[in-house]
């Protein structure tokens, strides 16, 4: 049976109120859907992530023992840097390699970095002037894992004088094992006699 506020209503205010409500049952699931979809995205999303943080934590525990071989293999071989000569001696190794390889030295400059909590480190910065084939093998030979020589700055172009030439600008360094600075030892305070022990004397 119909409502007696609907009946009263003519065939236009009917339809009126009929597409209103329909309006309103759309908007309002629109709104409920809408939710729901949020919802479920920030779930797959978390899922996603906590399954590339499992697969992280199997691969961590899969290669421990080859982690702790590095972390073995590096206490054994990293150098101690002794004095700040040792810039100078990197430098005189980049020559060496240069020469051995025709790369031209231009500009050199040595220097130590900052000690960080992991290491110590000079550095020695150049720039080069050869072909390119040549600057290959010397990038390759200064860059050993036992030497611990990393580049921390590289700009490559293209000779503008001569196309078949190679310029570079490198800043190098070489990490040293951390300082390890011992706590100074305190030397045992005297202990003073008592009044007994001074009577006694």
């Amino acid at each position: 049976m119909m409502p007696a506020w609907y009946q009263r209503m003519n065939p236009r205010e009917r339809r009126l109120a009929l597409i209103v409500a329909g309006a309103l049952f759309l908007l309002v699931n629109l709104l409920v859907w809408s939710k729901l979809f949020g919802i479920l995205d920030n779930a797959r999303e978390e899922l996603a992530l906590r399954k590339a943080t499992r697969s992280e934590q199997s691969l961590y525990i899969k290669e421990r023992i080859l982690w702790a071989r590095r972390d073995q293999w590096l206490k054994q071989h990293q150098p101690i840097l002794k004095s700040e000569v040792e810039a100078s001696t990197l430098l005189d190794q980049v020559k060496e390699i240069a020469g051995k390889h025709n790369v031209l030295i231009e500009h050199p400059a040595i220097g130590a970095g900052d000690p960080t909590p992991d290491r110590q480190s000079v550095f020695a910065s150049f720039e080069t002037k050869s072909p390119w084939p040549p600057l290959v093998h010397f990038l390759f030979d200064v860059q050993q894992p036992e030497a611990f020589v990393v580049f921390e700055s590289v700009q490559l172009q293209i000779d503008s004088g001569d196309p078949t030439m190679m310029r570079g600008k490198f800043k190098i360094a070489r990490w040293f094992a951390p300082s390890e600075k011992a706590p100074a030892e305190k030397a045992p305070l005297e202990k003073e006699p008592s009044e007994k022990e001074s009577s006694e004397r």
